[in-house]
């Protein structure tokens, strides 16, 4: 029971963090819940899906080649978790009426990203123990949630943009590029140290997430003269 505590509270401590930066208008709990549900159960069946049909087409090589963990990290893993948060954001989302400022692309995209961090953390404490809860809630929840925020950042101008498709692909690029090289540095352990790439990918992802927040709040038309 402890371990599930530490598996859901950094989820938790993000979702309340993101939602008090949403200054101006918040949005409707229940929607911020159905889309912490959706990422949660839908996201996760898209991904088991894709990779059971990846798996089936193109079986995993033996060999642990640079290469081939670069094609597993950007092209399977990262591309295939975050088309699984996308498709959510884009066509339930991005939909809503209550979608009326482009913080809410970050607010939402945050809330899927976190049912499925929340999804994903849970398997993974079961199997690790209390140990892996503490890592992950430093290092795998919080790179989630970057990866939510950049996407939803760009999704959130999309809703307001005659080029709509190309910004909403570049956010879903933008956290793809940032996953894949989070997962690309901790998938080539077999060389000394270099796990440290991933931790500078994540400090890069945050310090980037930080500007996006802002950005999205100082030019909210919900914003009135302070």
């Amino acid at each position: 029971m402890n371990n599930l505590i530490l598996a859901v509270a950094p989820v938790f401590i993000i979702i309340v963090y993101i939602y008090c930066k949403d200054k101006y208008e918040k949005e409707p709990k229940g929607l911020l819940l159905l889309n912490f549900i959706f990422g949660a159960i839908v996201s996760i069946i898209i991904t088991t899906a894709l990779y059971l049909g990846i798996d089936m087409v193109f079986p995993a090589p033996k060999d642990t080649s640079f290469f081939q963990q670069f094609i597993k990290a950007f092209f399977i893993v990262a591309l295939v978790e975050e088309f699984s948060k996308y498709v959510i954001v884009r066509y339930f989302s991005q939909t809503r009426t209550a979608f009326n400022e482009p913080f809410d692309g970050i607010v939402y995209a945050v809330m899927v990203s976190m049912g499925f961090a929340a999804t994903e953390n849970i398997l993974y404490v079961i199997d690790g123990g209390t140990k892996v809860a503490l890592v992950r809630a430093f290092t795998a929840v919080p790179a989630h949630a970057t990866f939510g925020i950049l996407m939803g950042y760009f999704m959130g101008k999309a809703k307001f943009s005659n080029n709509r498709i190309l910004m909403n692909l570049m956010g879903l690029a933008l956290a793809v590029l940032f996953h894949g090289a989070y997962d690309f540095f901790l998938f080539i352990n077999f060389v000394p140290g270099i796990w440290i790439g991933a931790f500078i990918s994540l400090i890069i992802g945050i310090i980037l997430s930080h500007k996006a927040i802002k950005i999205h709040q100082n030019n909210s038309h919900f914003k009135t003269s302070e």
